[in-house]
């Protein structure tokens, strides 16, 4: 029996020593330093290669770095040694982000059957289901997660967009609103919301969801191209035009969006040409 204690003793004590280790790694992830926490648990890793705090570090570090092909095998074999949501999460995302829809499915599945129940998993699935336009589906996994989970805003954020899709605004409204409650100056959520409220022609209170959600993150693009589509319809085109160059300013990629914009709006401008809109859009040198 002394052996016994000894040894389990001796366990605990490898645990501790290797958690410890890890601390700097999830410090440096945390910190947006994803090479170094790779560094660390690699070096962990030679010590003791099939520590499953070590593996699912180093995925979570790979997939930091967009290396999501390199983060599989590590998240395998750490959720092989264990049964726990969050690493079979990572593990799905990995899988998705690889084209290995169907396992991510398996991993994701089983996932949200876990107690405690792990959020991310519901989000997760349910962005995946919606990628698959498995619509239904993925409500069902949503709103499961929601009774699950009714403070976590992202995945009433996510339904809304699935509402959204479905072009059942009242519904979406309904959804976006419960992320707010939880999150007030959730940006995703006010993007949402102002969209549904857009859609409806409602313009003037679409346009303050589309700057209160500026206000918390102005680098989002889709929320300024929101904004300047609904002063458009406002007849506020000064400040229209303005949000609309902001947006292909910081964001060049999004010009096709910003012209399709200022030529849709009902009181937009009529351009015989399209690429003289384009140079209107663009940024003076």
């Amino acid at each position: 029996m002394k052996r016994q204690r000894d040894g389990t003793a001796g366990t605990a004590g490898r645990t501790e020593a290797i958690d410890a280790l890890l601390q700097p790694a999830l410090a440096a992830l945390r910190n947006g330093r994803p090479a170094e926490a790779e560094r660390i648990a690699r070096d962990v890793l030679s010590r003791a290669p099939q520590q499953a705090g070590a593996l699912h570090l180093l995925g979570l570090a790979l997939l930091a770095q967009r290396r999501p092909g390199e983060a599989v095998a590590p998240l395998q074999e750490a959720a092989r040694r264990g049964s726990a949501p969050v690493i079979e999460t990572h593990l799905a995302i990995a899988l998705r982000q690889t084209g290995r829809a169907s396992e991510a499915l398996k991993w994701l599945e089983r996932a949200t059957a876990r107690q405690p129940v792990f959020p991310l998993a519901f989000h997760e699935l349910g962005v995946l289901l919606f990628s698959l336009r498995r619509l239904d589906e993925a409500e069902v996994v949503l709103r499961r997660g929601i009774d699950a989970a009714p403070t976590v805003p992202d995945l009433s954020v996510l339904l809304g967009g699935i509402f959204l899709d479905r072009v059942d605004r009242a519904n979406a409204k309904i959804a976006f609103a419960h992320a707010l409650a939880n999150a007030p100056g959730h940006p995703n959520a006010l993007c949402g919301l102002g969209t549904a409220l857009m859609d409806d022609g409602e313009f003037a209170p679409a346009a303050e969801r589309f700057r209160q959600a500026l206000a918390r993150d102005p680098a989002y693009t889709q929320a300024r191209l929101n904004l300047g589509y609904c002063l458009l319809e406002l007849g506020q085109q000064d400040e229209a035009i303005a949000s609309l160059r902001a947006a292909v300013t910081a964001a060049p990629q999004c010009l096709g969006k910003a012209l399709r914009t200022l030529v849709t709006a009902g009181r937009g401008r009529f351009w015989l040409r399209p690429s003289a809109a384009a140079e209107f859009l663009r940024p003076s040198p």
